[in-house]
């Protein structure tokens, strides 16, 4: 088991990124923005600087937290976007050896939305096809519950991975994202973990009747983070535990706090995670 985060929570810069984990003592980063530009789409100069300060720092990259098939990715879109952007970031990840790729499965359009059975046809479709890039480069793409048909529930994400069949798609599990949709994360949790090779933590209380997040800090809300953690080790889950703090800045929402509260929260909510590993560890 190691412990990871979703550094750009920390702060833009990969100096600030690449610092906070060092204070955290965490061998491990998880790249996802970068001076407000994907992993995957910063220029081949920006990347180069980038892999030489962390790799120069003794840091490894755990995952890179993509924008594949994601939020602002409706199921109308253009799938070449995310085929072109796959195909950069494998090699990008190979440069890393970061096994492990964020994607989610395309949210329905809210303009021009397709009907359930055409948007749950098209996604497994286009992730079919992304997947066999991903199996053929060496990598695996983690399906994140969240936006997009194979995140709206257990059952869906189930479905995707079944009907998609590949090595390549398995899920990473985000403590958090079932949460303002009033689903119980402990639910969701156990019927998915069989797929489950890397994880998000997070956490939300929920508020009936809205679909806000409220995110407060790890172990405090309804994500049940200690008891999908405690699961998870007792049944000797080894990989990675990615924190996503959401509490000063919210990057999806262009929600972000000053540098220092944005810095000390990542921080802090780390040693809080550590803190709960300790705790529900088997002894």
């Amino acid at each position: 088991m190691f412990f990871s985060g979703i550094s750009d929570e920390a702060g833009q810069a990969i100096e600030t990124q690449i610092k906070a984990h060092e204070e955290l003592g965490w061998e491990h980063l998880e790249l996802r923005m970068v001076d407000n530009t994907n992993i995957t789409q910063l220029s081949d100069a920006a990347f180069e600087h980038v892999y030489d300060s962390v790799t120069g720092a003794g840091k490894k990259v755990s995952c890179f937290g993509s924008a594949i098939a994601n939020w602002a990715r409706p199921i109308t879109c253009d799938p070449s976007i995310d085929i072109d952007d796959l195909k950069s970031a494998i090699p990008r990840m190979h440069r890393f050896g970061t096994e492990f790729i964020r994607v989610m499965s395309y949210p329905n359009d809210a303009d021009s939305p397709l009907s359930e059975p055409e948007w749950r046809k098209e996604s497994i479709k286009r992730m079919k096809e992304l997947a066999k890039i991903a199996e053929d480069g060496g990598v695996i793409m983690a399906h994140e519950n969240c936006s997009g048909w194979g995140g709206e529930s257990s059952d869906n994400s189930n479905i995707l991975i079944g009907e998609v069949d590949s090595p390549a798609l398995k899920v990473v599990f985000d403590t958090a994202n079932p949460v303002p949709y009033g689903q119980n994360v402990w639910d969701y949790y156990n019927a998915i973990k069989q797929d489950i090779i890397y994880v998000h933590i997070k956490d939300a209380k929920y508020h009936p009747g809205e679909t806000t997040e409220h995110y407060v800090m790890c172990g405090e809300g309804d994500g049940h983070v200690k008891e999908v953690i405690g699961d998870l080790l007792a049944n000797g889950y080894d990989g990675g535990f990615s924190i996503e703090p959401h509490l000063a800045a919210v990057i999806h929402t262009g929600s972000t706090n000053d540098p220092e509260k944005l810095y000390q929260s990542y921080t802090d909510y780390g040693r809080r995670l550590m803190e709960i590993v300790e705790e529900v560890k088997p002894k």
